[in-house]
């Protein structure tokens, strides 16, 4: 660990970045991608999700490796920018936008809006994008968000989607073109209840009666499954998996489902000063802390902060409750033994990759032993 962030300290130093930096392990990226080949089942293909990774040339690079041009969407704005930077690309809604955003984006008409299916998770919000279709006089895509045990919404059982399906004829412009399932509580399930197999078999036998329910030509996209679970599929009814954060592996992607994936983006940020910590009021009573393991007796202050990551470098770096988050200069504890210096650079890993890896502006693309590129972020949306 102390060689691999050293390595990284140097590159950014010779890259003179002397700021907080979201900065991307390339290596390690064509690593967790070549596992994403390796593990795939062979009937299935890799949807990536735009808002996990906000970067129009990580996404480029991720999609090239892979021979894919799907992508799941989240923010219209996003959506936009995607659709602009890629002219073949597919995109699928992952989760259904107020009418009044949709009504928004498609006004605006700057770029092909077709290629987008947008997500039904109700009757009603099927008659609401139906009315919208005839407003506009457009033709839209759609598909329809269904629920196989997480319980986020959507339609709770293959009635429901029946149901649906017979309301569809008389909304003449809208096309189904298949289902959305999710089943990102899958991992979570304790052994007492079945454990995370019996979940993920249950929740794609449930995806299966769903898809029953649909005509020959509404399944082009039977999309199940996020970064926890895409690998763990086999079989079943979907034809592709969603997949952003598995890539870069955030640490709360550390799941069996990804075992051999290794963290590829990580905030660097300069240690502004070294301190002997002190807290506010009588010496004696940080002594008294001290003593008992409540505080400790070296720290240091970082250039910025109060991020959602966790420290991982210097070893033993440690947030203090006492002293609490700052956006400005966080105070981070240090281990009595800590060499750390002045210039010197903490590392921390992103706990998602989702809004943070929009959050520096650009991405520090390291490769090689050196930065070498600089990635644009998609805005914050």
């Amino acid at each position: 660990m102390s060689t691999y962030f050293s390595t990284l300290s140097d590159a950014l130093k010779e890259a003179g970045i002397f700021q907080p930096c979201l900065l991307l392990d390339r290596d390690r990226l064509d690593g967790n991608i070549a596992l994403v080949k390796d593990r795939l089942d062979p009937g299935l293909a890799v949807r990536l999700v735009d808002k996990s990774l906000a970067c129009l040339p990580l996404l480029a690079y991720i999609g090239k490796a892979l021979g894919s041009e799907r992508f799941m969407t989240f923010p219209p704005p996003i959506s936009e920018a995607v659709l602009k930077a890629f002219p073949d690309a597919d995109l699928l809604y992952g989760k259904p936008m107020p009418i009044g955003a949709a009504r928004a984006a498609l006004v605006k008409g700057n770029v092909d809006w077709s290629r987008v299916c947008w997500l039904i998770d109700s009757v009603e919000r099927l008659a609401e994008y139906g009315a919208l279709a005839d407003e506009l006089d457009i033709e839209l895509r759609i598909a329809f968000e269904i629920d196989v045990g997480l319980h986020r919404g959507g339609f709770a059982d293959p009635e429901a989607l029946s149901k649906a399906l017979s309301a569809l004829p008389p909304h003449k412009r809208l096309h189904c073109e298949g289902v959305m399932a999710y089943e990102a509580h899958a991992p979570l399930i304790p052994g007492l209840f079945g454990g995370p197999a019996k979940a993920l078999a249950k929740a794609s036998a449930q995806a299966a009666a769903f898809v029953a329910c649909l005509g020959a030509d509404q399944r082009r996209i039977l999309n199940i499954g996020g970064s926890k679970t895409a690998l763990l599929h086999h079989g079943g009814m979907a034809n592709e998996v969603s997949m952003g954060s598995a890539f870069v592996l955030p640490s709360d992607f550390d799941t069996p489902g990804l075992d051999g994936f290794q963290p590829a983006a990580f905030i660097a940020t300069p240690m502004l000063k070294m301190v002997e910590p002190m807290l506010p009021g009588p010496p004696a009573v940080t002594r008294l802390l001290q003593a008992l393991g409540r505080f400790p007796r070296k720290g240091c202050y970082l250039y910025g902060g109060k991020w959602m990551a966790k420290p991982v470098f210097p070893e033993g770096m440690k947030a203090n409750g006492l002293l609490g988050l700052s956006s400005n200069q966080q105070f981070m504890g240090l281990p009595a033994d800590a060499t750390a210096r002045p210039g010197d650079y903490a590392f921390l890993r992103p706990t998602q990759s989702e809004a943070v890896l929009q959050q520096f502006g650009s991405i520090a693309v390291f490769s090689g032993g050196g930065i070498v590129d600089r990635w644009p972020a998609l805005p914050m949306a």
